[in-house]
């Protein structure tokens, strides 16, 4: 998979170039690999929550509700 140049002009160019249809877009959306892409942010909290007991998880949920209540 080629890279898209990183020196402005020349990424200019070659925007100019595919959207007029002299060049082909190399670099799609659909080669990239989806799974790289925020994966781990949005599983996050579930993964964490299924390793803590029920007495840790009732500690957490009453420190942010404290939190919540001080605002």
């Amino acid at each position: 998979m080629a890279k898209r140049p990183r020196d402005p002009v020349q990424l200019a160019k070659q925007v100019f170039d595919i959207a007029t249809g002299d060049a082909e877009d190399t670099v799609s959306e659909s080669k990239r690999n989806p799974s790289k892409r925020r994966a781990g942010g949005l599983k996050g909290g579930k993964a964490s929550a299924k390793n803590l007991t029920a007495e840790q998880r009732r500690t957490i949920a009453a420190k942010a509700a404290k939190a919540r209540w001080q605002k």
